[in-house]
């Protein structure tokens, strides 16, 4: 080993990556609350995304699933399919997306019922991590695709302070969902796999 390749002698341990970081580990108390402006610049937004919300639905899934293809592990329905023309395509692709989309619906149409939000959220993260054994690092990876989407293909209502507002709230998304992973032993149920 070189000296350039030799660490400093008293340099601290490198962060931990974000994407192997165990939910629940340095998990804030709770997800920052939205204010009332931020829940009506969210209902807003979105009333033009959900008007075609299948397309959008499938727009984000195929680009999630070519940009991370090892998320295409938990859809025995799609996961050979390489051509994104091919996933536009399939029926079962468009009834996973109509469901992303309906979700995400369900949460920004009870914004103003924090205990509703809470409960939908509940159920996706337990249906994911004890049926599907889903990792929660997909969710993350998943809004964030999610995000430039949105941003790119409804350029006249995602603004840069739209994109601050939706950030946000994925953020609140991803908190309940890995708050249901660990309600539910998450790793307890990662850990007996190994």
């Amino acid at each position: 080993m070189s000296r350039r390749e030799s660490p400093p002698p008293h340099s601290p341990p490198p962060p931990p990556l974000q994407h192997l970081r165990v939910p629940g580990e340095d998990r804030p108390e709770r997800a920052e609350p939205l204010s009332d402006a931020e829940r009506e610049i969210i209902q807003d937004t979105w009333g033009h995304v959900y008007k075609n919300c299948e397309d959008v639905g499938v727009s984000v899934l195929i680009r999630f699933f070519v940009n991370f293809p090892s998320a295409k592990q938990y859809f025995s329905q799609f996961q050979d399919m390489d051509d994104p023309e091919e996933m536009e395509r399939s029926s079962q692709l468009r009834h996973h997306a109509r469901r992303v989309m309906n979700a995400i619906n369900s949460v920004v149409e009870n914004l103003h019922d924090p205990e509703k939000v809470s409960a939908v959220l509940a159920l996706v993260g337990k249906a994911h991590a004890i049926k599907h054994k889903v990792e929660p690092m997909y969710f993350k990876i998943l809004s964030g695709v999610m995000l430039e989407v949105l941003a790119e293909d409804f350029p006249e209502f995602f603004t840069a302070e739209v994109q601050m507002v939706w950030t946000k709230l994925m953020g609140a998304v991803y908190w309940h969902v890995t708050g249901a992973y660990t309600e539910v032993g998450w790793l307890q149920v990662s850990s007996s796999a190994v």
